[in-house]
């Protein structure tokens, strides 16, 4: 890009999502599609004075592994994969996905062995960042795939993108600082409650929160960000939930996805499209079935759907809930392969009860200082 805003981006990537310092061991991961923000990421490693590592994806490979693999290579937990994380102050990953579909044809059976193999990996990584560990950011380099998936073409699919990491503001890091302290109200204000009721069209659904943290997600691991979540109680979630958007997984989408919990469990789920598939991951294990992650969408600069959970779950006047896998900080105990963000649009006909009092109507806290 040759306005500068690729290195914009790589400077708020190194410098403020994950503060890179002198020594850092710093692992990059990304598809070559993204190669230029992936050598600009590189440089700025350099000069914050860390040791970058590359790690290039080649975009089909999975493909080639669910297609012709047999089920001991599906189920084989990558030991090159799990030390790379192991060894890492800082890991930065950049998705470039140009074939969004590619797994579209995929047995959804054998998607779910592979989803299970990496339950150990994806559980490390989130231990370690718990515990400060590793430092962690994903963000997304704008392909013609993901363009197409938006409805938009790549160029207004580039301006997007940017506008939502605040790229298009004189200081984007000052804008994420600002940005931040507003979330950290918001967390501040959801914790210490029992208790959250959703209602919308299709839902009602009450969450228990009792010992659990919200935390305020501020650019750091993400990119772009602007949400606060928490884990529910593992068997405290009673109700129904129908998912405004297509819930989107592993490039498979799933429509018009309605489901019923008891005791913090799944005990019905139906779907107008993809039903095998949703069935299939709701039993890639025992966390599967239950929630490990509620978070409120608050960034008003994400305004429309574009089936890329980074920037979906992101948008201001959503909630999102992930089946299976929680974040040890908020408190979660569920543990799991799995770990599925589905998106309830609560922009129009939306309230939000907590302990029983409304505070969220229509995509919005009544506390006007929330928003």
């Amino acid at each position: 890009m040759p306005d500068g805003r690729l290195e914009r981006l790589a400077d708020v990537i190194v410098g403020y999502s994950t503060r890179v310092a002198p020594g850092d061991r710093v692992l990059i991961l990304g598809e070559p599609p993204g190669a230029p923000l992936l050598r600009a990421v590189f440089r700025c490693v350099l000069a914050a004075g860390g040791f970058p590592y590359m790690r290039p994806r080649l975009e089909g490979l999975d493909e080639v592994l669910l297609s012709e693999g047999d089920e001991s290579q599906l189920e084989w937990v990558n030991p090159f994969s799990l030390e790379d994380n192991e060894l890492a102050d800082v890991r930065i990953n950049v998705t470039a996905t140009q074939n969004t579909k590619r797994l579209s044809g995929v047995d959804p059976a054998r998607q779910a062995l592979t989803t299970r193999a990496n339950q150990h990996g994806l559980e490390r990584i989130l231990e370690r960042a718990a515990k400060g560990e590793v430092r962690w950011v994903a963000t997304a380099y704008p392909t013609q795939g993901r363009a197409q998936d938006a409805r938009m073409s790549l160029a207004q699919y580039e301006e997007f993108v940017f506008r939502s990491c605040f790229l298009d503001r004189e200081d984007p890091v000052e804008e994420w600082r600002a940005f931040s302290e507003r979330l950290v109200r918001v967390a501040g204000s959801l914790n210490g409650k029992r208790e959250l009721r959703l209602v919308a069209p299709g839902t009602d659904l009450t969450l228990g929160l009792e010992g659990r943290t919200w935390v305020p997600s501020l650019g750091h691991e993400n990119l772009p960000d602007g949400e606060v979540f928490t884990g529910p109680v593992e068997d405290a979630t009673e109700g129904t939930v129908h998912f405004t958007y297509p819930a989107v997984f592993k490039g498979r989408e799933v429509e018009d996805v309605r489901l019923t919990f008891r005791g913090g469990e799944v005990v019905e789920a139906t779907a107008a499209r993809g039903q095998g598939f949703l069935e299939e991951m709701l039993g890639v294990d025992e966390g599967a079935r239950r929630l490990g992650e509620a978070a409120f969408g608050l960034n008003d600069a994400v305004t429309v759907f574009t089936r890329e959970a980074l920037f979906d779950e992101k948008i201001g006047g959503t909630m999102h809930l992930a089946l299976g896998t929680g974040y040890p900080e908020t408190g979660a105990l569920n543990r799991s392969g799995l770990h599925w963000d589905m998106i309830c649009d609560l922009r129009a006909g939306s309230e939000a009860y907590l302990d029983g009092e409304l505070v969220y109507r229509d995509g919005r806290f009544l506390d006007a200082s929330l928003n």
